[in-house]
């Protein structure tokens, strides 16, 4: 199975939503907003948290896909492009969880340096696949960006011919996330 780019379209980068009351939408965050509640192919261009990623992101991850398809191996996406509130959802529910803003941090991104809510991140399944992205991910300027989420990987186009970056050890290491 071969995979062509498709042809040129503007990306919606805005989610669908049911309601426009702000609270209606904090109580019911979810496919709309960039929930993955199921594992979806990279493929599904109905979800939006497929949907709305970065085209030339999703584009290198497809190619991928297919050539990981190839060796016998299937890509998923688990988590992709976000809604400010839903990264902010996540962000709550990360502080409760691990006790403070300061460790939630090296989890979770804020909804203002998320590079999911940018489109620009893409949270890849099963380990088969992660695996086969952190042998091959460079060549199609996939790169994992921090050791501790061997799942989420961006885009660095300049990977193809130089190799990914270093990665950092947690978000809070990265500083895209201290604006």
């Amino acid at each position: 199975m071969a995979y062509s780019e498709p042809a040129r379209t503007v990306a919606r980068r805005t989610p669908l939503l049911a309601s426009s009351s702000s609270s209606a939408i904090r109580r019911t965050l979810g496919e709309a907003h960039g929930a993955v509640p199921d594992p979806v192919p990279v493929f599904d261009d109905e979800t939006p948290a497929v949907a709305n990623l970065d085209p030339d992101l999703l584009g290198a991850l497809r190619r991928a896909a297919t050539a990981a398809a190839d060796d016998g191996v299937e890509f998923v996406v688990n988590g992709g492009w976000r809604s400010p509130e839903y990264q902010e959802q996540l962000l709550r529910e990360a502080v409760s969880k691990y006790g403070s803003e300061e460790n939630a941090a090296r989890w979770v991104a804020t909804p203002d340096t998320s590079a999911h809510v940018s489109g620009d991140a893409v949270d890849i399944g099963p380990s088969a696949a992660r695996a086969w992205l952190s042998e091959h991910g460079a060549g199609y300027g996939l790169c994992q960006i921090y050791r501790n989420e061997p799942w989420h990987y961006e885009l660095r186009p300049e990977a193809i011919n130089h190799g990914c970056p270093p990665m950092y050890a947690d978000p809070s290491h990265d500083p895209r996330m201290r604006r």
